[in-house]
Formats: structure tokens, C-alpha cells, sequence
């Protein structure tokens, strides 16, 4: 195949064939790309935006749980897994450290420039996204992989037996093109359910759709109650330089905890604090508790975390400012597209699923994976799964001529009548069920079912009904992803009768031992939401 660095527009009806098809732009797609092209595959990644530039690591810095070879993995595996809320996986969790250390080690071969400390150590363990990315891309390249810029997918094909490849659209003309394939990788990020957040934009669960649409089913979506404090209206939603702050009502006085101490640091503990004060009223923040050096240490290491303050006139370690709780969905919390095997299979044949489109609960558990365990889980996931494609597109029956067949539905094929569907109405009335504050960042059964029968309305309508051509494919198909998402989401809410990790329900606040166990959902034309096994039983031979 030609090795190309991007392809400004595909023409119409173009027809193109690779043994892995990786869907997505970053670290994970990136990983799986280059894993995929080391062990002989011929690859192509296509990206809904610019590949290096795109979702959510692109905009950020972001840690890495970088755990050396030794007898200290198995302390760092434990302490860790004991803040999973019982849902992690211990031998998951060895192998995203062992693989995340060597994905970290080939990046020290090729010339990733880290930072050094005084001794001229290198520092591995911190990522800046932008040059990350950028130094990603040019790997991925290297190795003859097909880019394809600004060129979403709408759908997978199937021949039958195994996802076979994917349709998709140029942004830049509307023109279709198709992908045959030996394998799909759906790196495609997770599911910001239309939330205002850096890097957010794309992520609309497609690659969650596409899996159920193929027969997949998802886990931990009830764990997507993850939201982190923002100056207010902005589209920030890096908390780090909120560990020093303080935090006050609107008539500046203080805002004090149950023990009538003031309420500081709005990463930790008191979150659920400001949480319940933001329900009441407006919450001012600064952070006074940073002295000089850490303000400037803050400042160089956390350029974008200042922009927006910057934009108000303020000096956020001075001023007062209003904040919010950004709704971050499964980018930052839990669920996704439930994993099967070793490999990162799907339990479709010939799909696989890596980074925040995957459920992380094998090293998360219900808590979020904040920076570090998901930037590591991005690298290893992505390694094994474009390993694991690579071996299924070898598979004669992947090798052979095949009637490719599509599988998308909603937004493309509707099942009755076609006519007009609003889709801003729609994505506001999903939204308006599963990103308030008031009512996700604590849930009740009332509120849950009144939820669930809104977005299934929706959903009735946007499959039944909803049909778009040229560019506005996209739209369509963004639209049903984060309807189905939602719905997913609130039926596996509804039935984890607890409070449990990112899971609260102010109707069962206490955690219920029983309940250690992971939720499946799935399902488009009906939602079935079931217990799974216990976490620990999970998986067996994923050690391997």
C-alpha cells in the first residue's frame, strides 16, 4: 500500500483495502497502528479530525502510571487496585503496567524528547499532549500507515461472519468512500455526550454505536458521573490548579464544610461539597493556597489551564472567580464498550476495541482513571488490540473475496418513514438528562426513569425517522451515538442500586458488598441492562 502522510479528500465511491482498519486520532489509534504495522499488517487510520491533534490528550499534559520491572509493580498494582471500589482487575492491571513501561521504553528508543531532572535522568512519567501527539503521528507515518485526515466513519461492514471494514465521508466534500478490511480497531475516544470540554468536540461514542450495531455490548457506563470544576462558561476542564484553591459564596464569605472548616482543594474530598453548594447557588474560587513558586511552576507546566482567566482580565491566584462542574462523560470516567478477551476482542469476530472507547474497568474499576492509569491504559490497549488484528486479518476467511454487507442504522437507514427529525431539540433534550448537574452528579430512581422514557423518545424517533445524505451523515450518526450512549448509560444507573465510585445515588448512599460486580448493557431496538460476574472472575487467561 502507499505509504501517504494525509489525504486531503478521497473521491467519490473510492474503494480502498488494508488488512487493519484503525478507527480514531489519538494515543490509543496510535498505538494500534503502529502495533498493527510492526507485525506486517497493511494499516489505515482514519480520523475524524487531524491525526495528532484531535480528542482529548492533543490539548493536554497528561501522566502516565510508569511502574519499572521489579518487585514494586505488584505494591503499585495493589495500592491501586484497592481504589477501584471492587470492580479492578488485578491481573488487567499488571499487564497495562508491564505494557505501558515498554510502550514507554520504545519511546525513549525513537527519540521522544523528555524531559531531564538535575541528574540527567530522563522523566518518563509525564506526557505533553501536543508534542506526544505530534511525535506520534510521525511514527505512525514512518511506518507506512494511511492517514486519513478529516475523514469519519459512519459505519462497519460485515460480511456475515466478522466486521469486514467501514464506510465513511470526506468532511471537506461529502463524498462516501469504503474500506475493506481484515480487522477494525475502534480507538474513537469516548463519549462527551455533546459537552463543551478541551478536546471534546468529536467524541460522541461512534465507535460505541458501531460496536452495538455489530453485536457488541458495553460495561461500566454507570460510572460516567465524572465532572471537574472550570472557571465558569469556559471550556477548560484541567482541575489540577484547583488543589489550591479555596472556595466561597457569592457574598464572598467562605464556604465551610459539615465541620465548619473552609472548604479547599476541589480535586479531593471536598468536591462533593462544591457540588452541593453549586446546587444551591453560584460558588466563587482562587487559588490562594499556591505560594509564588508553585503559581509559576503551575503556570509553565499548565499553559492552557490559564488561557481562559486570561480572557477575563483575572489573575486567578488573586481574584475571585465563578466555577462550574464539567460534565466529562467517559472521557474522563469509566464505561465503554465491554472488552472480551486478552487482545481487546469485542466478542465480535474480526472487532476490537482500545483507549476510552473500551471499558477501563479492568484497571479502573468504577473510579476514574484520571491522567495517568488512562493515558497507560491508551498505550497498552492500543498495542494488544493492533496486535490482535493483525492475527485476525492473517485468518483465511479475512483473507478471502467477501459480499461486504453495511450495519449501520440510525441516522442512515431509517426503519419507517423518513422524514425531518430536529436534531438540536434532540441533542438538547438527551443532554438535558445526563449532563446536569442537579440531577446526574447524585442520581435518584424518580429522576432516572423520567430520563430513560425522554431519550428513549428520542431514540424512537431519530431510528425510526431520522435520514441524512452528503456531509450531514455525520451529524445524523453523532446524534444517534450519543442517544444510544445515553440510553445505555441510564438503564445500567438504574439498576446499580447503590453508591458505588463515580456512581451516586442519593437514594442508596451506601455501598452494598453484594454489588461487586460489573453491569453489561446492550442492545439498540430494546436496552437490556444484566449483572455480570463478579470482576475477579472475569477474563480468565487475561494474564497471559
Amino acid at each position: 500500500m502507499a505509504s501517504t502522510a494525509k489525504d486531503r479528500s478521497l473521491p467519490d465511491g473510492e474503494r480502498l483495502a488494508c488488512d487493519v482498519l484503525v478507527v480514531g486520532g489519538g494515543p490509543a489509534a496510535a498505538w494500534a497502528a503502529l502495533s498493527a504495522a510492526e507485525a506486517g499488517a497493511s494499516v489505515v487510520l482514519a480520523d475524524k479530525g487531524y491525526f495528532g491533534t484531535s480528542g482529548a490528550t492533543a490539548p493536554s499534559n497528561t501522566g502516565t502510571w510508569c511502574v519499572p520491572p521489579g518487585e514494586g509493580r505488584l505494591a503499585a498494582v495493589e495500592a491501586r487496585w484497592k481504589r477501584t471500589a471492587g470492580l479492578g482487575d488485578r491481573r488487567w492491571m499488571l499487564r497495562c503496567v508491564d505494557q505501558s513501561f515498554e510502550n514507554l521504553s520504545r519511546l525513549v528508543e525513537w527519540g521522544y524528547p523528555f524531559p531531564s531532572d538535575d541528574g540527567g535522568n530522563l522523566y518518563v512519567a509525564n506526557l505533553r499532549g501536543p508534542d506526544y501527539m505530534r511525535f506520534m503521528r510521525a511514527q505512525v507515518a514512518k511506518r507506512g500507515v494511511r492517514i486519513l485526515d478529516h475523514h469519519p466513519l459512519l459505519e462497519l461492514l460485515g460480511d456475515g461472519h466478522a466486521v469486514a471494514g467501514a464506510r465513511g465521508l470526506s468532511r471537506r466534500s461529502g463524498a462516501s468512500f469504503e474500506i475493506a478490511a481484515g480487522a477494525v480497531v475502534l480507538a474513537s475516544g469516548g463519549c462527551a455526550y455533546f459537552e463543551r470540554i478541551l478536546g471534546g468536540t468529536g467524541l460522541t461514542g461512534d465507535g460505541h454505536l458501531f460496536a452495538a450495531e455489530a453485536g457488541a455490548a458495553m460495561s461500566g457506563l454507570e460510572f460516567t458521573a465524572k465532572y471537574t470544576l472550570a472557571p465558569r462558561g469556559s471550556s477548560l476542564n484541567k482541575g489540577l490548579p484547583f488543589r489550591w484553591a479555596s472556595f466561597y459564596r457569592a457574598d464572598g464569605t467562605p464556604l465551610r464544610g459539615p465541620d465548619g472548616e473552609p472548604v479547599t482543594n476541589g480535586i479531593g474530598a471536598a468536591e462533593r461539597l462544591i457540588a452541593d453548594a453549586l446546587t444551591q447557588g453560584e460558588v466563587l474560587a482562587r487559588f490562594d493556597l499556591a505560594d509564588p513558586a508553585i503559581a509559576e511552576a503551575l503556570r509553565r507546566g499548565q499553559p492552557n489551564c490559564f488561557t481562559p482567566y486570561e480572557r477575563m482580565g483575572l489573575d486567578p491566584f488573586r481574584d475571585l472567580f465563578p466555577v462550574e462542574l464539567k460534565f466529562e462523560g467517559t472521557v474522563r470516567g469509566t464505561g465503554g464498550i465491554r472488552i472480551a478477551s486478552a487482545d481487546c476482542s469485542v466478542g465480535v469476530p474480526g472487532l476490537f476495541a482500545a483507549g476510552d472507547a473500551a471499558s477501563r474497568e479492568n484497571v479502573t474499576g468504577g473510579v476514574s482513571g484520571g491522567g495517568a492509569v488512562n493515558a497507560s491504559w491508551a498505550m497498552a490497549s492500543g498495542w494488544w488490540a493492533g496486535r490482535g488484528a493483525s492475527l485476525a486479518a492473517r485468518r483465511p476467511a479475512a483473507q478471502s473475496g467477501r459480499r461486504l454487507t453495511a450495519l449501520g442504522r440510525a441516522g442512515l437507514r431509517p426503519s419507517e418513514e423518513a422524514r425531518p427529525v430536529d436534531l438540536a431539540r434532540a441533542v438538547a433534550e438527551v443532554r438535558g438528562r445526563i449532563a446536569p448537574l442537579a440531577r446526574n452528579y447524585r442520581r435518584h430512581a424518580e429522576t432516572l426513569a423520567e430520563g430513560r422514557r425522554a431519550v428513549e423518545a428520542v431514540w424512537r424517533d431519530v431510528e425510526a425517522h431520522l435520514q441524512a445524505d452528503g456531509a450531514g451523515r455525520l451529524r445524523a450518526r453523532e446524534v444517534a451515538a450519543v442517544t444510544a450512549v445515553t440510553r445505555w448509560t441510564l438503564a445500567a444507573a438504574e439498576l446499580r442500586t447503590e453508591t458505588r465510585g463515580a456512581h451516586r445515588r442519593s437514594d442508596f448512599p451506601e455501598t452494598d458488598v453484594a454489588l461487586a460486580r460489573r453491569i453489561t448493557v446492550a442492545g439498540l431496538r430494546t436496552v437490556r441492562a444484566e449483572w455480570d460476574e463478579p470482576a475477579e472472575a472475569l477474563l480468565e487467561g487475561a494474564a497471559s
